[in-house]
Order: C-alpha cells, then structure tokens, then sequence
C-alpha cells in the first residue's frame, strides 16, 4: 500500500471528505498562496479531522518561530519546509517533536538531511506533472509530489515507488477541492503498491 497525502484544505466540506475517505495525512498551506490558511481555521479543521489521519502544514521560507508556534498549537504535527529552510531549522522542528518532510525541486541534488521524509515537488500545488523516469533514489522515506491525479498516480506509484504520493490540484474541480476525486486517488493508492 502506497501512502496518500490530501493537501491544501480550504472549506469545512473538505475535513468531511477526508474522513470519510481515509487518506494517510492531510495538509493545510500557511504559506503565501490561494490555498493559505489562518491558524485559526487549521485548529478548526483539526478538530473536525479524524485524529488518527496526522495533519501537516506547508511553509515556504517562514520564521522558525512561526513554524514552531503554529506546532506547538496543535494544528499540525508534520512541519513541510518548501523553501531554503536550513538543517538547524529541521534539527530545531525535530527537537520540538514535529515530523519534518523537506521538499526538493527537479533536477536538484537530495542533499542529506535530517528530515523524516524527502518530498520531491514540481512546484507548490501548480500541478505540473515531473518526469518519473528521472526521479533521483532517495535513502529516505520518499514522497512524490506534483502533478498527480486519479487517472495517473497508479502509473506514477509503479513507476517511481513512493513511499507516498501528495496531491492537490490534482484532486481539484474548478479550484475547490473533489470529493470523487479525493475518494478515487485514495482508493488507488492504497491499492498500489
């Protein structure tokens, strides 16, 4: 079985699909984007989640302060750095307790880290496909993210051989999240192996 990340939570709605769908973790974006969310509305979510499915929030290049307040919150458990976050900042998340995913984009080096996870990344829920032929191997647990939907994460999955696969856009019916489409991807992911 091929672990799922829903990512980008915007609406009450979407928490009601997630439970019902089951998907491995669930991701809300603080970072600067359309998909952003208060802390507020991710602790309000986080109640309304299944709290065995982990939550985790997406920062770009955020003061370590800020990442450590909106843990310690109970938001999120999961810390996912997207921007040029240094590992004393992934040593310091780690100490405080987070699991970290650290986000690599094509074509650059999976440089060691300290990290829980590697996430390799088209880019920021844009929803473009990467070439999975040239996925660099990770020693890490690895997540595939960008571009994925339910029509060709299997292929993606036999392919590359995630850990997990992350989705967003991909799940996604004029900018909102889909409820079908957020229950066929996990249902295949969790099928493929």
């Amino acid at each position: 079985m091929t672990q799922i990340k829903i990512c980008g939570l915007m609406r009450e709605q979407d928490t009601q699909v997630i439970n019902e769908a089951k998907p491995d973790f669930a991701g809300f974006v603080f970072a600067k984007s359309r998909r952003q969310l208060s802390l507020a509305t991710a602790l309000h979510f986080r109640e309304l989640i299944d709290p065995t499915i982990p939550t985790a929030g997406v920062f770009v290049d955020e003061p370590l302060e800020n990442m450590l307040h909106i843990f310690n919150s109970g938001a999120i458990s999961i810390v996912q750095l997207h921007g040029h976050e240094s590992e004393a900042t992934v040593q310091t998340l780690k100490d405080a307790g987070a699991t970290v995913f650290q986000v690599f984009k094509p074509n650059a080096p999976i440089t060691p880290t300290a990290a829980d996870y590697v996430m390799l990344d088209s880019g920021n829920g844009s929803g473009i496909t990467l070439d999975w032929s040239r996925v660099p191997q990770a020693s890490h647990p690895f997540i595939l993210a960008g571009g994925l939907t339910p029509a060709n994460v299997a292929e993606a999955i036999n392919v590359v051989h995630p850990d997990v696969v992350d989705v967003s856009s991909g799940v996604e019916t004029d900018g909102q999240k889909d409820p079908a489409k957020i229950r066929a991807i996990v249902k295949t992911a969790h099928a493929t192996h």
